[in-house]
């Protein structure tokens, strides 16, 4: 556990008592403060209660009275589209709201630090598709050549949850929008934006609001190198602001999907080929193409981002070659399930978006595609370059129908439910094609988690069990 600094002695509210507020929870009261919190959910106050934590309905009238410091969970509205009545309360009242992410920030560099060597060091990732991945990656890389790291944040542990570093580590956090939308504190050694795409809209009121949230990373005291996707146009922005010349080698420009040129320093990915270029010259490069745990230009850019990264932290192109080659790949990320009669069956359930949905068609040629969920907002346009390789779509979801008419004339095939869907797709399917579930669309009509869609999918073709809910 990470204490918490800052409060001893004064009363913190927290607000959600899921992981990451059961976790604040304890490391604030670590730190001497006096906690006080709240669940909606029943089950949420039972757990803060039987650890000997105070219960207060913090959306009543009075009762931030006395309150140092509001802290709240990252799935709790704030501001879009419409503050929850507890933080409202609190911003009335003038009481500071944080989160775990700015308390972790807040904390991190106490204790021993000045006496050590090498203090440690924090890469936080956030973007649209990718981050996952590429935290793990980079965690992979990192403890491949030896050096001591930790993974948490959206991904692994929580925050507050993770052991105090010790000399020479590395703490590589992935970051959701909703967590550096509101961390009050934000001071990276290296930050890293992997791309943006249309998500969580209703959350922060359109795309500007999506990537001011994910642009926050930069600009709350600004980390000391920044590794920047630039295929897109936000991306391409944001690396012009941070920029103070064209040779300035604190941002790492990444792409697969492009040439970079110029004087700085470069990683690109294109035709399977990783490229670092710096000063105009090429560093690096290494062969993609064979990569098992990384299929697909996607993938590519994840390893252009956690190649960069590692770079930034000291690491040589050799040990990052051999991390790469050796990553198992993430469960639900383009995982290959199994191989049967020549065809593959690859478990890309994160896929709740068209975006992540479209780099996953690009990656195979020819796909029988498990698709459909609870769609969300900007349609399915961006996947209508890949459909081609699709040779016929297998559509789950509760409004599978409409979902099915959004794919124009590609064959399809309207299963409703995860059973029906992997038994015809495996009895139609041909040597040489792959069965790809890559829902682009969220989970929660039919499932709680995509963890738990794709697990389904998974036990289905493997033929055990299955638990669906």
């Amino acid at each position: 556990m990470i204490p918490v600094t800052g409060f001893v002695g004064e009363t913190v509210a927290v607000l959600g008592l899921g992981r990451s507020g059961l976790s604040a929870a304890r490391a604030l009261r670590a730190g001497g403060a006096e906690v006080i919190a709240w669940d909606d959910g029943e089950a949420g106050r039972a757990a803060a209660e039987a650890e000997g934590f105070s219960l207060r309905d913090l959306s009543k009238q009075g009762a931030l009275d006395a309150v140092t410091w509001l802290v709240t969970s990252p799935g709790i509205p704030h501001l879009y589209p419409a503050p929850h009545p507890a933080i409202a309360n609190a911003l009335r009242a003038g009481v500071p709201v944080d989160n775990d992410i700015g308390l972790f920030f807040r904390s991190l560099g106490q204790g021993t630090w000045s006496e050590m060597e090498q203090p440690p060091r924090v890469v936080a990732i956030t973007g649209s598709n990718g981050k996952s991945t590429t935290s793990a990656l980079l965690h992979h890389i990192l403890t491949e050549a030896g050096r001591p790291a930790e993974l948490a944040g959206n991904i692994g542990r929580g925050v507050l949850d993770l052991d105090p570093p010790e000399d020479g580590a590395v703490i590589v956090l992935e970051l959701s929008s909703y967590q550096t939308e509101l961390a009050r504190s934000l001071t990276p050694d290296v930050a890293v934006f992997t791309n943006l795409s249309p998500d969580h809209l209703d959350r922060h009121y359109g795309m500007g609001g999506y990537f001011a949230a994910k642009r926050r990373l930069f600009a709350e005291g600004g980390p000391d190198r920044a590794v920047i996707g630039v295929d897109d146009l936000e991306g391409l922005f944001l690396a012009g602001q941070l920029v103070e010349g064209a040779a300035d080698d604190r941002v790492i420009r990444i792409s697969n999907a492009q040439k970079l040129g110029g004087p700085g320093w470069t990683v690109a990915a294109r035709k399977g080929f990783l490229s670092e270029m710096r000063k105009g010259r090429q560093v690096a490069s290494i062969d993609l193409r064979k990569i098992a745990g990384l299929p697909g230009a996607h993938n590519h850019q994840n390893a252009c981002a956690a190649y960069a990264a590692a770079r930034a932290l000291g690491l040589g192109p050799r040990d990052i070659e051999k991390g790469l080659h050796s990553y198992p790949g993430l469960p639900h990320r383009s995982q290959v399930i199994a191989q049967r009669d020549g065809v593959t069956f690859v478990n890309d359930s994160k896929a709740t978006n068209a975006d992540a949905a479209a780099q996953a068609l690009a990656a195979f040629p020819k796909v029988r595609w498990i698709c459909g969920g609870l769609q969300k907002e900007g349609g399915l346009d961006v996947l209508r370059p890949h459909l081609g390789h699709v040779v016929k779509a297998y559509v789950i979801g509760r409004e599978a129908a409409a979902f099915a008419l959004q794919l124009g004339d590609v064959p399809q095939d309207i299963c409703g439910d995860m059973e029906t869907a992997v038994a015809r797709a495996s009895a139609e399917a041909q040597p040489g094609e792959v069965v790809l579930l890559a829902p682009a669309a969220a989970s929660f009509d039919q499932y709680d988690s995509f963890e738990r869609r794709g697990a389904h999918f998974t036990a289905l073709v493997l033929g055990e069990t299955p638990q669906a809910e």
